[in-house]
């Protein structure tokens, strides 16, 4: 029995600590958009495996300048012989045979070869290089595309944050005039169907509320997720969507539309670059190649038993080797003629972006404009809404307007406050977007310093 008391109080005490565990409110952090991006930019898989390729790019180019130097190898062989060789020779009319070689051979030796005149590999380093500037580009480009995830990822969470305080309002407006019928009706004051249209109201705000809920939810797991840390952890931010409205402005003004920092044309000039060495290249394959050889070995023969009386002599030599290629089917010519075209057709393909890229940029600043005028015309709407909203309100409680009235100027009134928080998440998302296409490198930067 005593044992039994203290298993059931025992887990008595392990269900208590796990209730106060579920019922711990989780760790909050309120984080600024700029301390999303920099944990995002270290913890994220996709910024650590574009910083692991520069690393594998850079042990690639130390791969072709190994070329450079001596490389020296050992071999080693034993041969033990089943049948000697025969030889016959005829001497006066009589064919003589005799057995030739030994029953045992060793050899072993080191051999060494270094290059001295080749330009194609000579080449290759400069392109090793011209490939780690392609891939540090990649890695650039992979942090561009996080900040524009994060901060569109940021500026929805406020939206839906703001989006469900609006709804929340709403919702808690309409528990208020639910219960102002139901006293009235106690009262006599009101009818019944005045308070069942009022509780329905109530119960239609409901599901809003919740949707509202989750996307607020979602909108964090979509940033924790970009952000790298557990899901366990509560983000928020440290600002209001209203509060981003203050440092947003002048943006056009003090924008520099150049699109030299593009990751997208810098890419394209890095491989430009990387075609026009390549043709450089192939034309070196018509080089002749010069290199030094030196060989020093040692080998033994001997009969009977391959691991007694065996007597190793060395031997050694050292050369200099040439090629020089003369014919082969003129795959050298094609492959220099290959090359060309494809130079040509990356200047093509610049000419073509630059085009693309100039009129992206000049869409985007015509979207960001309409976008201000958007933002000013939905508050003017919004103070409008309200205005109306308090008017009705008062004329509801002395009884110049019914309560479809009321209701029209409520519905109104959200909507003029989401149509203006939207209108504010359009510009910040807008400006996101365009900070990337001009490849800000410090885009996280650039709303609160405007």
């Amino acid at each position: 029995m005593t044992v039994r008391r203290s298993v059931l109080a025992m887990l008595s005490l392990l269900l208590s600590m796990a209730a106060m565990a579920q019922s711990a409110p989780a760790d909050t952090l309120r984080l600024s958009r700029e301390q999303c991006i920099s944990i995002a930019l270290q913890d994220n898989p996709t910024i650590r495996v574009a910083d692991l390729e520069v690393k594998r790019v850079d042990y690639s180019k130390k791969e072709v300048i190994a070329n450079l130097f001596p490389s020296i190898d050992f071999s080693g062989a034993y041969q033990r012989t089943i049948e000697l060789q025969t030889m016959s020779l005829n001497m006066g009319g009589q064919s003589n045979k005799i057995k030739m070689g030994t029953d045992n051979m060793w050899n072993f030796g080191f051999s060494a070869a270094m290059p001295i005149v080749n330009a194609a590999l000579w080449k290759s380093i400069n392109i090793s290089d011209t490939q780690i500037l392609s891939t540090l580009e990649a890695a650039r480009a992979s942090r561009l595309d996080m900040v524009n995830n994060v901060n569109q990822a940021y500026y929805s969470l406020l939206l839906a944050i703001a989006s469900r305080d609006v709804i929340r309002q709403n919702y808690e407006i309409a528990k208020i005039n639910a219960d102002v019928y139901k006293k009235q009706f106690e009262q006599g004051t009101a009818s019944e169907y005045d308070v069942l249209r009022s509780q329905v109201q109530v119960t239609n705000v409901e599901p809003e509320l919740l949707q509202a809920d989750i996307a607020v939810r979602q909108c964090q797991l979509q940033l924790k997720v970009l952000m790298g840390i557990d899901s366990t952890v509560e983000v928020m931010p440290d600002v209001t969507l209203k509060q981003m409205q203050s440092d947003m402005f002048g943006y056009t003004a003090a924008l520099n539309r150049s699109l030299a920092n593009n990751t997208s044309l810098r890419s394209l000039d890095i491989q430009t670059d990387m075609a026009r060495q390549n043709v450089t290249l192939k034309k070196f394959a018509w080089i002749p190649t010069l290199a030094v050889t030196y060989n020093i070995n040692w080998n033994a023969l001997s009969n009977g038993n391959a691991l007694k009386n065996q007597e190793f002599n060395p031997y050694s030599n050292v050369g200099v080797a040439i090629q020089v290629p003369i014919f082969s089917g003129g795959s050298k010519y094609y492959g220099v003629k290959q090359a060309q075209i494809q130079l040509k057709e990356l200047e093509f393909q610049r000419e073509n972006l630059v085009n693309s890229l100039n009129m992206q940029v000049d869409l985007a600043l015509d979207n960001i404009n309409k976008q201000v005028k958007q933002i000013s015309a939905s508050e003017e709407g919004m103070r409008q809404a309200a205005k109306a909203y308090e008017i009705m309100q008062k004329s509801f409680e002395i009884g110049a307007a019914t309560y479809l009235n009321l209701r029209d100027s409520e519905l109104a009134n959200t909507s003029a406050q989401l149509a203006y928080l939207q209108s504010i998440y359009n510009y910040l998302v807008s400006t996101s977007e365009l900070d990337k296409l001009l490849g800000k490198d410090q885009a996280y930067s650039t709303i609160s310093t405007r």
